[in-house]
């Protein structure tokens, strides 16, 4: 009699990468040559909100550098203990916009899906870095809550995914949500908006394309690229893959100090993403969440980056420039949330 052994199923590559991410400031410190004074500060820092990044997007990098801006966007820092006044922990308001578990309805005709609490990269700049995941993050048998919902209410036309980031989710659970949405008849399309392809292109999967490409509904991704070098040839591949599938291509950036703060960082980004077949869509004000306030780009300086960049660029490579303020219908452009542009 032969005994035969379970098969074993490898997971994808970009799962084991998201499982092996770095998340001890010491070992990020010395994979990159940096001094290690800098530890004590990343590891206080560190844990309220946890270091995660993952290797391929450590490989991009500057070794030795604590400057790099990449770095900048995930090592811990001392300064993200200071309490500054006007940072809070939900500064968008997620809270009051919440309708069913993980399910925001800010704006008309479209409702925002926290579909996980899981990123394949802790960014320190998140806006929902105290987010209450524990609570509020839909499990399998509570996306019914949400479904009911969107179901109820025909002007409702799009379903963004959020997060966390639901890429870090398997294409098992996001095509059996999008085909659960897809029996909606009032919805038309499906956005999906994630960083996990800029830190691991390896997600973009025969899968997820199979979910993701244009049926039921458009389908839309908003990546998430701050820095031109974020975007390497193996993105550049995925990006490739996802517009021969038909989906479309945007992008969503922050302004962070320190990071994107001088016009040919973002002019350089612009035209990267376009090459690359995405188009800039948004550039953010940094939302004021705690622990945050070391990013921020005063308002004055980020009008007339955003000038310089629009008198160098054609219009569609200009991003929009926005802040989101709670309450709001919409995302508001910055010139409309500064009293003294209004007055002009």
């Amino acid at each position: 009699m032969i005994t035969r052994t379970p098969e074993v199923r490898q997971a994808p590559l970009w799962q084991r990468q998201q499982a092996a991410a770095i998340t001890d400031p010491a070992q990020l410190i010395e994979r990159l040559g940096l001094d290690r004074a800098l530890l004590a500060a990343a590891c206080r820092a560190a844990e309220p909100f946890r270091l995660r990044v993952p290797e391929p997007y450590v490989s991009r990098m500057r070794p030795g550098d604590p400057d790099d801006p990449l770095l900048r966007q995930v090592l811990p820092l001392d300064v993200e203990c200071d309490d500054v006044a006007g940072f809070v922990d939900d500064p968008v308001a997620d809270g009051e916009a919440m309708r069913a578990p993980g399910l925001l309805h800010k704006y008309p005709g479209r409702v925002l899906l926290v579909t996980t609490g899981a990123c394949a990269v802790h960014c320190r700049y998140c806006f929902r870095r105290h987010f209450p995941y524990a609570d509020a993050n839909p499990a399998r048998d509570a996306w019914d809550a949400a479904l009911a919902y969107i179901s109820e209410r025909p002007d409702i036309s799009e379903v963004i995914l959020s997060g966390g980031d639901p890429l870090s989710l398997s294409d098992g659970r996001l095509a059996a949500l999008a085909g659960a949405l897809g029996e909606i008849p009032h919805l038309k399309r499906l956005r999906v908006h994630s960083r996990t392809p800029v830190v691991l292109p390896e997600r973009i999967t025969d899968a997820l394309l199979e979910w993701l490409r244009p049926g039921r509904f458009e389908t839309i991704l908003v990546i998430h690229a701050n820095h031109a070098r974020e975007v390497d040839d193996a993105l550049r591949q995925g990006m490739d893959r996802l517009r021969a599938a038909g989906v479309t291509l945007l992008n969503q950036s922050v302004l962070l100090r320190g990071v994107n703060d001088r016009v040919e960082d973002l002019k350089a980004l612009s035209e990267t993403l376009f090459q690359a077949g995405v188009l800039p869509y948004y550039l953010h004000q940094l939302d004021p969440v705690r622990g945050a306030a070391h990013f921020l780009v005063p308002d004055t300086r980020a009008l007339a980056l955003h000038r310089q960049l629009a008198a160098s660029l054609p219009g569609y490579l200009v991003p929009r420039l926005v802040r989101e303020l709670p309450g709001r219908e919409s995302k508001t452009p910055l010139t409309e949330s500064i009293p003294e542009c209004r007055k002009t």
